[in-house]
C-alpha cells in the first residue's frame, strides 16, 4: 500500500438554501508525473490516468486509519494536471471534528492510499514510475509533501446564519482547481487569519523537538515565531535544544572480498570429525609399447595416497548491552553482525593466501620488475614447467597489491601499454585500476592485498590442487555466561575453514629481489 502525501485542498461548509451545512471539500489528490517519497521511503511518481475515475469510490479516512472514516470520495475527475476530488463528510462526531479542524487550518492537506498493479522501476535511480494502480481510500492529513499543500483561505457558514444571499454558481469539477481558496455558500463571513502577535515565551527542548516532527505549517510557524521574538539568537545559544542528526548507513571502510578463496572455489566440509582425507594418486599406472607378439606388456602400479586436512576454527564475539541494541538507531546490531561476517571473510582469505603462499614451492629466477620481455620470459618458463608435470597450462595469477601496481604500469618501447584498457589484437591482456576483473598474460588476475609483498604465482587453479574447504556457521547472539547479570548479549560469528595444497606441481612463483 503506497501513502502519496498530494496538494492543497479546498472546503465548502455550507451550500445557498440548505438546511443543514454542506461538509465537502474539493482539491487536487495527487499529480501526474512528479516524484515524491511515500511512506515506505519508496521514490514514486503516478502517470497521467493511473488512478481510476469509477469504480468503488475511495473512503475517506482520518490518517489512513481504516477504523477512523469520516467520508466517502464523491467524485474524481483526471486532467493533464492530477487528479481532481469531491469529497463529503459524514455527519458524525468525527467528521464534525475534521470539519471544524480544517476551518482552524489544522488539517490542510489530503493523501491517497493506493495499491500500485501495473509500474516499473528505474534501476538507476530507484524510482518507482505507476501506470495503474488501486484507489481505496483518500486521508486527512495535516500536512502534505509538498510546500503548498495548505489552505490558504477559507470562509465558512450555517444554517443559522440569517440574512439571504444570492445563489452562487458551483464550478464544476471538471475545470481545474487552480488555488486552495473558499468562497462563502450563503453569505460573507469573516476569514480566519492567524491570530495576533503575541508574546513569545521561549520553548523547552520537548516543545522544539515536537514541532520539527510535526513538520509542514507547524514547524515552519514555530521557527518564524522564534525568529521574531529573538531575533538575536544564535544556534550557539541553542545546544540545549539542537537535535544532533544521524546519517545512515554506517560507512565500513572495508570490504569483505576473498579473492584467493573465490579463484579456487569452496568445497564442502564434512560433518564429522576434526581431521579428514583427500585421496590423492601419486603413483599412475604405465603403459607401454610396440609389444611383440607373446611378450609380456608393461607392468605398472597404482598408488592412491590420503592427504589429512585439519579443520580450523575461525570465529569472533563482541558483548552488546541489551541497552545498545534497543536504543541505538540505526540499530546497532545488524550493522555489527555486517562487520562480523566481513571480518571473518577477510581473516580467512588471509589464511588461503598464507596456504598458497606456503604451499608453493616451485620458483622461478627474479623477475626485473620493470622488464616487459623479462615478465614474458618468466611466465611462459612458468607455464611450461607446469605442462610439464601434470600436462595442465596454468589458468590464473596470483599477485600482491605493489605487484597489481607494477603490472599495470608496464608499457612497450613505444610506452604503449602492454595492458591497455581497451585493448587492441596484438595486446597481451587488458587490465585497468578500478577493476579486479582484468587478464594479464593471457591468465585471470587475482590480486589480495593478504599476500606478502612482491608476491607472484602462476597457478592451475582450476584442477583442485589447491582447494579450499568450509562449513560457515555465521551468527549467533546469546545470553550465555555473564550476558544475563549484566543484561547484556555475545555475538559472535563463526565458521570452520581449511585450506590445502593437493599438488604443488601445479603452482610456481616468480620472485623479485
Amino acid at each position: 500500500m503506497i501513502r502519496f502525501e498530494a496538494t492543497p485542498i479546498t472546503l465548502d461548509a455550507a451550500a445557498p438554501g440548505s438546511t443543514e451545512p454542506r461538509r465537502t471539500i474539493t482539491g487536487l489528490a495527487i499529480p501526474w508525473n512528479v516524484e515524491a517519497t511515500v511512506s515506505t521511503g519508496q521514490r514514486v511518481k503516478f502517470l497521467e490516468g493511473s488512478l481510476p475515475v469509477d469504480g468503488p469510490a475511495p473512503v475517506l479516512l482520518e490518517f489512513h486509519d481504516s477504523s477512523r472514516p469520516v467520508g466517502i470520495v464523491t467524485q474524481r475527475v483526471s486532467d493533464s494536471t492530477g487528479m481532481m476530488f469531491e469529497a463529503k463528510l459524514s455527519d458524525t462526531a468525527a467528521g464534525r471534528d475534521q470539519m471544524t479542524l480544517m476551518l482552524d487550518s489544522v488539517v490542510t492537506a489530503v493523501s491517497v492510499g493506493a495499491e500500485p498493479i501495473d509500474y516499473t522501476i528505474d534501476k538507476k535511480t530507484g524510482t518507482m514510475t505507476v501506470t495503474k494502480a488501486l484507489w481505496s481510500e483518500l486521508s486527512l492529513v495535516t500536512a502534505g509533501a509538498f510546500t503548498d499543500a495548505k489552505i490558504l483561505q477559507v470562509a465558512a457558514s450555517t444554517p443559522e446564519d440569517d440574512e439571504p444571499q444570492p445563489e452562487e454558481k458551483e464550478e464544476e469539477m471538471s475545470e481545474p482547481i487552480e488555488t486552495a481558496v473558499v468562497e462563502a455558500a450563503t453569505k460573507p463571513t469573516e476569514l480566519l487569519f492567524a491570530t495576533p502577535k503575541q508574546e513569545f515565551k521561549m520553548p523547552s527542548a520537548g516543545e522544539w523537538i515536537a514541532a520539527q516532527f510535526a513538520g509542514g505549517a507547524i514547524a515552519a510557524e514555530f521557527n518564524a515565531r522564534l525568529r521574531a521574538a529573538a531575533p538575536s539568537v544564535t544556534t550557539g545559544d541553542l545546544d540545549g535544544i539542537l537535535p544532533l542528526p544521524i546519517v545512515a548507513p554506517i560507512y565500513s571502510g572495508i570490504q569483505g572480498l576473498r579473492p584467493v578463496v573465490d579463484a579456487v572455489g569452496v568445497r564442502a566440509m564434512p560433518q564429522g570429525g576434526k581431521i579428514f582425507i583427500v585421496p590423492k594418486i601419486t603413483t599412475h599406472t604405465s603403459i607401454g609399447g610396440p609389444e611383440t607378439q607373446n611378450a609380456t606388456i608393461t607392468a605398472g602400479q597404482f598408488v592412491v595416497d590420503d592427504i589429512q586436512v585439519t579443520k580450523g576454527i575461525y570465529g569472533g564475539y563482541v558483548q552488546l548491552s541489551e541497552a545498545s541494541i534497543d536504543w541505538t538507531d540505526p540499530e546497532v546490531l545488524g550493522a555489527l553482525l555486517e562487520d562480523l561476517g566481513k571480518k571473518y571473510a577477510l581473516f580467512t582469505d588471509d589464511v588461503a593466501a598464507d596456504a598458497l603462499l606456503t604451499g608453493t614451492v616451485q620458483t622461478t629466477g627474479n623477475v626485473a620488475p620493470a622488464d616487459p620481455a623479462d615478465w614474458v620470459q618468466k611466465i611462459y618458463a612458468c607455464a611450461s614447467t607446469i605442462l610439464t608435470n601434470g600436462n595442465y597450462l596454468p589458468d590464473h595469477l596470483f599477485v600482491s597489491g605493489d605487484v597489481f601496481a607494477q603490472l599495470g604500469t608496464l608499457s612497450d618501447t613505444s610506452d604503449r601499454p602492454l595492458f591497455p584498457q581497451v585493448g587492441p589484437m596484438n595486446a597481451f591482456g587488458t587490465m585497468n585500476a578500478a577493476s579486479r576483473d582484468s587478464i594479464v598474460f593471457g591468465l585471470r588476475l587475482v590480486v589480495d592485498t593478504n599476500f606478502a609483498a612482491k608476491t607472484t604465482i602462476v597457478g592451475a587453479a582450476a584442477t583442485g590442487a589447491f582447494r579450499c574447504y568450509e562449513q560457515q556457521k555465521g551468527a549467533i547472539v546469546a545470553d550465555i555466561g555473564a550476558g544475563a547479570s549484566t543484561l547484556s548479549r555475545d555475538v559472535a560469528w563463526r565458521g570452520y575453514f581449511a585450506p590445502k595444497m593437493i599438488d604443488a606441481n601445479q603452482f610456481m612463483k616468480i620472485p623479485q629481489a
